[in-house]
């Protein structure tokens, strides 16, 4: 019996092309439902179905569903980004909250029984206990965070109520991007620290802004955990198998376990690049954790997954391939060395990822915390 079809909706921004595209690599049959407001069409496979729309319309949904016989039901729609968030808390509740309700609500109505949600660190907030458990208190800071968790909780809410199968995959720093260099990062604005790096080193920005040298961390600059968007596209993967089958996975990690901080980045980035990442230090964002690592015992116990690409140096250089491959970037005399060395197939690349397998390979194995 073959399977039916996967609904993605934002299956044509950042996380979501990437898994898209991996689904359609593992013979997936995906339909994305995109506005684009924030999504690239053209980085899609021309065997992938886009409807350009909302997930919010009912009548959208519905045609897509009974034209494609979805069966399941992968949500990466959404707004992010803290700041915008505290300026316009009405349009991130508005979007991942009511809107997305609105989309469980049709899909449910229409049979289907498996839903998987992409959801975010943030509904943390300022975790006391570094690694973070799924078990840790849920105290997000900006309308972000809380709305992505208002959304966990319905859909953790509708599940129990209706039969539905589901999980909220909570990822911590999304870096890289698809080895090939044929699909990027490319928010605009643009606030994730790897591509404002690496562009202001390339001098297609002003210097970045450090906030704050004086953390309680090791070089008093924050600690993130950083991941590879492939690892995240394998993770979704996994636990659309499951949710298929009707087991709920409910909340997990994903994250690599282990944090890198921000002078630990630029260090890296310099590194790859030959050239330093030009930055100044400013005070603290109000909010901003020290450190924010994941515990992902859960995610080895629940979905059988672990983070490969977990080199920092690996996200870097494929983050940097697929911006120099980016229509809109603009070779100039001054980088066109480096454009020739990263441009070339990723397969000739060093491989950054031989040393981190033998460190994951000693990596004590252990329960994961339960979820209740």
């Amino acid at each position: 019996m073959s399977r039916r079809g996967v609904l993605v909706t934002g299956g044509a921004g950042f996380i979501g092309s990437h898994f898209a595209r991996l689904a359609v690599e593992q013979g997936r049959t995906i339909v994305v439902l995109d506005d684009l407001s924030s999504g690239t069409p053209g980085c899609l496979p021309a065997s992938l179905h886009l409807v350009e729309g909302d997930i919010g319309d009912v009548a959208v949904v519905k045609r897509i569903v009974h034209a494609h016989d979805i069966g399941s039901v992968v949500h990466f729609a959404g707004k992010l980004g803290a700041e915008a968030s505290v300026r316009a808390p009405e349009a991130y509740f508005d979007v991942n909250v009511v809107r997305a309700l609105r989309l469980l609500d049709t899909v449910r109505e229409l049979g289907i029984r498996a839903f998987l949600f992409s959801s975010t660190a943030a509904v943390y907030g300022q975790p006391d206990l570094v690694p973070v458990p799924e078990t840790a208190p849920l105290a997000p800071l900006n309308p972000c965070g809380t709305s992505k968790l208002a959304f966990e909780h319905a859909l953790s809410a509708v599940g129990a109520a209706h039969g539905i199968a589901w999980g909220a995959l909570r990822y911590f720093n999304a870096a890289g991007a698809r080895r090939d260099g044929t699909l990027a990062e490319n928010h605009e604005p643009e606030t994730h620290l790897v591509p404002l790096a690496l562009d202001a080193a390339l001098g297609k920005r002003p210097p970045i802004v450090v906030f704050g040298s004086d953390h309680p961390t090791p070089d008093g600059t924050c600690v993130r955990d950083f991941i590879h968007v492939e690892d995240l596209a394998v993770a979704h993967l996994r636990a659309l198998d499951a949710v298929e089958v009707g087991t709920t996975v409910g909340p997990v990690n994903l994250g690599t376990g282990r944090g890198h901080s921000v002078r630990e980045v630029l260090a890296t980035i310099a590194s790859v690049l030959g050239r330093p990442v030009p930055h100044t230090f400013g005070p603290r964002r109000p909010g901003d954790p020290p450190q924010l690592v994941a515990d992902v015992r859960r995610a080895r116990a629940v979905l059988g997954w672990r983070a490969t690409r977990t080199s920092l140096a690996t996200m870097i250089e494929d983050a940097l391939r697929a911006r120099m491959r980016r229509p809109q970037f603009v070779r100039t005399p001054d980088i066109e060395e480096i454009a020739e060395k990263w441009l070339c197939p990723a397969e000739t690349a060093p491989d950054w990822d031989a040393v981190d397998q033998a460190s994951w390979e000693s990596f004590p194995a252990s329960d994961p915390p339960a979820y209740p």
